[in-house]
Formats: C-alpha cells, structure tokens, sequence
C-alpha cells in the first residue's frame, strides 16, 4: 500500500503545482505590483541630478583654474611683444608630430590611382 501512494503522490503533487502556477499568474495579472523606485522617471531624475552634479564640477575647476585660460592682455603697440603672438594656451596643435610628407632622397608617395603596376 505504501508503494501505491507513492505511485500516486507524484502526478498529484504535478497537478497541484500546475494548479499553483495558474492561480499565482491569474492573481499577479488581477492586482499587478506597485511599481518600482527604477522606473523611468526616477532614471530621469537620477540624471539631471548627475548633471547638475557635472556643472558644479566643472563651474568650480573653471573658477579655480580660468585664469590660466584667459587670453594674454594686448600688448603695447609702442613697446615690444612680451611674448610670442603665436603661442596660445589654446593652441590647435596635435599631440603627435606630422608625418613629413616624403622621405629624404625620394619624393611623394603617389596617390592609390596613379601607381603603375
């Protein structure tokens, strides 16, 4: 007799759960959860404050470090230049220097099209 209700408790056990499942999902469908602190909105308002976070940093580093990176005071038409006209603090300049444009003892390279084969 054991070995039959044992037999037997497996497919009820299957049917209960099944049954159990489809109950939970009816419930959750008929009353949803509230919704969540991680909606849209608040990503939205998380993000402004990121960016008035950003502007007071940046306002501050311009505050303290502006006057490193304001232009240099015309100089005196009368008197000599003080400094170089073509050095700025804001120069355009790349990092790397320019490749030359030919090698020494050779002239440019010519374009893709021109080569002979």
């Amino acid at each position: 007799m054991g070995d039959v209700l044992l037999a037997l408790s497996i497919p009820v056990l299957v049917f209960g759960g099944g049954i159990y499942a489809a109950c939970d999902c009816w419930w959750r469908r008929r009353h949803p959860a509230p919704p969540s602190p991680y909606t849209h909105r608040a990503a939205r308002l998380a993000e402004q404050d990121m960016l008035l976070l950003a502007e007071e940093i940046v306002d501050d580093a311009y505050a303290a470090l502006g006057p490193l990176y304001d232009a240099p005071a015309a100089p005196d038409p009368a008197g000599p230049p003080t400094e170089p006209a073509a050095v700025s603090p804001r120069s355009s300049r790349s990092p790397r220097p320019s490749r030359p444009a030919s090698t020494p003892g050779r002239g440019p390279s010519r374009p893709a099209g021109v080569r002979r084969r």
